[in-house]
């Protein structure tokens, strides 16, 4: 009795199991899609024969589309799923491939032909041809890649009435030449399963890193230029998993105008999204991500030309928070955030990427940004200027206070000089410093002893004696305007090669308890530049750069809003392209290198994803690595720092190999040569899209590969829009 029990339990197992089974094939499999029988197979190919009759049925076999091969009967109510037979192999079609009668059937209907040639009433497969012959010679071969193999797996091996889960490999583990495996195509429901499988771990890997599952529709099923309705797979939707751009790197490229810009604004959106994961009808946690786009043509940040007209313009990214529909205007600012070198008339509430070149705190980040603008100029005295730099003494560091305050007094000077340095350049001081200070507490940063040898200049040179001599009254007060220190130190300048400071040097290095010279070598670098007018006209250039009421570094600004989650629109369209790369490159250095600390200090980094539009202006190519060069370090380096790129470029190969080589998210459009498509063709199987990324020329029709999609998936990618 006990064992008539247990065999009826299993075979209920068994039933419930196959009941299962059956379900989950006939997602895939309808038995009116059929279309025809796979007659050769080997690992990596397969030849279909499809006969004219069951193509029209199902609207056509398009170049590229997808059919699934199996033995598997999915009206069978006895469908025991670890058999080897019990699996989907998913095919792509390639081309034609030549039937044995090929020759025969060719021949026939070149002479049928020419029976009707020149009648232009008649078709030779209609009048010239009997029904029979019609019949045989309606077979055709196709040939197919093999993408890989969907079969079923208990979610828990140890339970016997465990559910099954869909699983796919990216190949298959077995075939027999001489066993049949009837052909379908998909239709619209198995087709949107198909191209949407992701793997139930990859999901749970989601989950558990950020909470998410979430994915958003990219667009719909394309696979070729000609897209006629009939084919019923135009309204298929392809589905992306904001989650697998994150600490990745994503690549969009195609020519101009072939969708890259639209793609990047719908990826945003989505990793917006996730932020608002209730408009949805999610129960995922809320995810806010830091996004910052560079945006070399103000397509993001501005609205389009054709679209100024109109208030509410749904193509403007910077629009993108309006997608929650309970967000006040004033909150915007909590979501989305404009930077730019300039002002802008549509955008009252941007952020002006401006430091404030005479704050203490700014120094040496305004220096910095001098230095390069100084790079490539050979003059000696640029390079000695260039090699000073402003860090303030601590303290802590000195074991006398006495060395202490010697330090803090050369440090207050210097900083007096090179503030004079942009007066005299054309940069506006602040309020706060209307006057120049010429105290460092209660102490003149110039001794009596110092003044009274200035005084005592004698020179040949009337003009440096008189220079001298009016420096040392200047010198003498408490504070005085900036622009009379102009002239003030190019005579303290000259005063320092003369023999009356060799003199009062030498007691001074006596008296001293450092040993050290009353003039250090950088300030005397900085009063060099009072010599040469040139080294004020360059450095004036950047005054655009400077506001004298900024109190932050906006780099740091910027960073905040990051970590805070908002997405960030850096206006690059405006001003000159140096300063624009300048205020790029600082911006990057200031979200790798604070990444870089968190992850050193054990913490996790704050996920932040990047987009780089015109990619090879800053990426490198080639075999260029330089680890110098804050693109390339990000690009190798970023993943583990939670820095995610996305970058958009209309070249492959202008992109380094290393960057392609560990490249996850892929986004192709149209190319139009064989250097490219060649290069590409090295990824994935993109090698199966090449001809025709070379051929079809259509807006938005991409071929997509992502980190949780085992295969390239072609796409008509929707239109931008903030309302849908």
């Amino acid at each position: 009795m006990n064992q008539q029990i247990e065999l009826i339990i299993q075979k209920s197992q068994q039933n419930l199991q196959s009941h299962n089974a059956k379900s989950l094939f006939q997602n895939l499999i309808q038995s009116d899609q059929y279309v025809g029988e796979l007659y050769s197979i080997n690992y990596e190919t397969a030849r279909v024969q499809i006969h004219d009759h069951e193509r029209q049925k199902v609207g056509g076999i398009p170049s590229l589309s997808f059919l699934i091969a199996t033995r598997i009967n999915p009206d069978s109510d006895d469908i025991d799923f670890k058999t080897e037979d019990a699996s989907i192999i998913l095919l792509r079609v390639m081309d034609a491939a030549q039937l044995p009668n090929s020759a025969e059937a060719e021949r026939i209907r070149v002479e049928t032909a020419q029976r009707v040639s020149g009648e232009t009433d008649k078709h030779w497969d209609q009048e010239a041809m009997d029904a029979k012959t019609r019949v045989y010679l309606g077979f055709a071969g196709v040939q197919c890649r093999i993408i890989g193999t969907f079969y079923l797996e208990a979610q828990d091996d140890s339970n016997p009435e465990s559910l099954l889960s869909l699983k796919f490999g990216s190949d298959i583990s077995n075939y027999y030449p001489n066993r049949g495996l009837k052909v379908y195509k998909p239709n619209d429901k198995a087709l949107e399963t198909i191209v949407n499988y992701t793997d139930p771990t990859t999901l749970q890997d989601h989950q558990e890193q950020y909470h998410s599952t979430a994915r958003v529709k990219l667009g719909y099923i394309r696979y070729a230029s000609t897209n006629r309705k009939y084919q019923k797979v135009d309204d298929v939707s392809v589905h992306i998993y904001p989650a697998d751009l994150l600490a990745q790197k994503s690549a969009l490229f195609g020519m101009t105008r072939t969708g890259k810009s639209n793609t990047t604004k719908i990826i945003a959106k989505a990793v917006y999204e996730l932020r608002h994961p209730n408009l949805a009808n999610s129960d995922d946690q809320p995810l806010r991500i830091g996004q910052i786009i560079f945006d070399p043509n103000g397509e993001y940040a501005n609205e389009n030309v054709q679209d100024k007209d109109r208030k509410d313009n749904p193509n403007a990214l910077k629009n993108v928070w309006k997608i929650n529909p309970q967000m006040q205007e004033e909150h915007k600012k909590d979501e989305v955030v404009t930077y730019g070198i300039m002002k802008h008339p549509d955008d009252p509430d941007r952020q002006l990427m401006l430091i404030n070149f005479y704050d203490e705190a700014m120094l040496q980040t305004g220096k910095d940004l001098i230095n390069l603008t100084l790079a490539d100029q050979s003059a000696q005295y640029f390079k000695n200027f260039c090699q000073v730099s402003f860090e303030k003494p601590e303290k802590s560091s000195f074991e006398n206070e006495g060395e202490y305050y010697s330090e803090l007094t050369r440090y207050t000077r210097r900083v007096l000089v090179y503030r004079t340095i942009l007066h005299k350049a054309g940069f506006e001081p602040p309020v706060t410093l209307k006057n120049a200070n010429l105290k460092a507490g209660n102490k003149s940063l110039f001794s009596k002893k110092l003044l009274e040898k200035m005084q005592s200049v004698e020179d040949k040179d009337k003009r440096k004696e008189g220079l001298v001599k009016a420096a040392a009254e200047t010198l003498s007060k408490p504070s005085v305007r900036w622009d009379s220190l102009h002239a003030t130190f190019e005579g303290l300048f000259y005063f320092l090669q003369t023999d009356e400071y060799n003199t009062f040097n030498t007691d001074y290095i006596r008296d001293s308890t450092t040993g050290e010279g009353w003039a250090d070598a950088d300030l005397e670098r900085l009063l060099e530049m009072f010599k040469y007018s040139k080294g004020t006209n360059l450095i004036g250039k950047l005054t655009v750069q400077h506001s004298n009421s900024a109190n932050t570094d906006f780099a740091e600004d910027i960073y905040e809003d990051l970590v805070k989650g908002k997405l960030v629109i850096v206006d690059q369209s405006s001003g000159e392209p140096e300063i624009n790369q300048e205020a790029a490159d600082r911006i990057m250095w200031t979200i790798f290198r604070k990444n870089q600390t968190l992850f050193r200090e054990g913490k996790k980094p704050t996920d932040i994803l990047i987009y780089i539009e015109e990619a090879h202006n800053l990426l490198p190519s080639g075999s260029d690595l330089d680890l110098k060069n804050v693109w390339v370090r990000t690009a190798k380096e970023g993943a583990k720092y939670r820095l995610g790129i996305v970058y958009a470029t209309q070249e492959v190969s202008s992109i380094q190999k290393n960057i392609l080589k560990n490249t996850a998210n892929w986004f192709i459009g149209h190319l139009n040569n064989t250097d490219e498509t060649k290069e590409l063709k090295k990824f994935y199987d993109f090698e199966d899209f090449e001809k025709s990324i070379r051929r079809a020329q259509d807006k938005g029709f991409l071929r997509v590969k992502t980190l949780s999609n085992y295969f390239v998936i072609p796409v008509q990618v929707k239109k931008f829009d903030v309302t849908e």
